[in-house]
């Protein structure tokens, strides 16, 4: 066996070298904030207000994540939020592979038309009020099914899903289903779906973290604090914390240590909220890396 590489010219070393280089600066710059807060949500106040946090927590504390958790609202804001996400991509990812896969198929009766209409929809919209009062008139008002249909379909999805069936899933194989007996549901569920995993994962990621971070709809179409998102809740703590801060009836070291204290609070907000979406990632990478590049090369 020859076991000899092939001996690379100075200027392609020098060239992955400098890719090397910035693409580890590139992963410095994106992944440093995100240290940051880890480690500055279990340092004390002091060190977190005054810039000395750098790499490692000064002065350990769980002060920050006690507060947050140590309201019950907070874990029902969990539930509720668990609940809408999951509900909410089920039904999101079902009806844009649904749609995308009809509106890839040329034989379809008025899809182009279709598909104009689902456009013209992305540009122009009746506004915030039109759509309250349309929600109010169905008596969606304050219901959990609200929160988990409003928001699961986006035109922009249904594109993405369409461009990937177009270029996946040949009309040759559709045809070879046909002659063997298989009808248009069974060559969805059986033969499209296995052979869209990609998109499907990108369509679960896309639309979860929609979910997971939305608070807008709930603050607009619920009254009821109990069904109200993490988010929402996640808000209240940091709007009470800096009313908190903020008050000058407070003696002065109060007022300080409030003010420090507030601010813990808020980094202990910020990885209470965003971590579990980041716990999904590594899960659906693999599938992720390919469904991203759906339509960046045409031909």
């Amino acid at each position: 066996m020859n076991t000899k590489k092939i001996k690379r010219s100075w200027d392609d070393r020098i060239f992955d070298w400098i890719c090397n280089v910035f693409l580890f600066l590139f992963i410095l710059v994106v992944a440093y904030p995100l240290w940051f807060v880890v480690m500055a949500s279990v340092s004390d106040p002091t060190y977190a207000n005054n810039g000395t946090v750098l790499l490692y927590p000064r002065g350990f504390t769980l002060e920050g994540y006690k507060m947050v958790f140590g309201d019950k609202l907070i874990w029902r804001g969990y539930l509720n939020t668990i609940i809408y996400t999951v509900g909410g991509t089920a039904l999101g990812v079902m009806v844009v592979l649904l749609a995308g896969y009809a509106l890839s198929r040329k034989d379809l009766v008025g899809g182009s038309t279709v598909m104009k209409l689902f456009v013209f929809t992305m540009y122009f919209g009746g506004g915030t009020i039109p759509l309250y009062l349309v929600i109010q008139k169905l008596g969606l008002l304050d219901t959990r099914f609200l929160m988990i249909v409003l928001g699961s379909v986006s035109v922009y999805n249904i594109i993405v899903v369409r461009s990937f069936m177009v270029s996946n899933i040949p009309d040759e194989l559709h045809d070879a289903a046909i002659i063997d007996g298989c009808g248009n549901g069974r060559f969805f569920f059986q033969i499209v779906l296995p052979l869209s995993k990609a998109v499907a994962a990108v369509m679960v990621l896309y639309i979860a973290v929609g979910y997971w971070n939305s608070y807008f709809n709930a603050m607009m179409y619920m009254t009821d604090s109990a069904k109200h998102p993490l988010q929402v809740y996640l808000r209240e703590i940091l709007v009470l914390s800096s009313s908190l801060a903020g008050n000058m009836d407070l003696e002065p070291e109060e007022l300080l240590k409030m003010q420090e204290l507030s601010m813990i609070i808020k980094y202990a907000v910020i990885v209470v909220s965003t971590a579990p979406i980041l716990c999904v990632y590594p899960f659906i990478q693999k599938y992720f890396v390919k469904g991203v590049m759906i339509g960046s090369v045409k031909g």
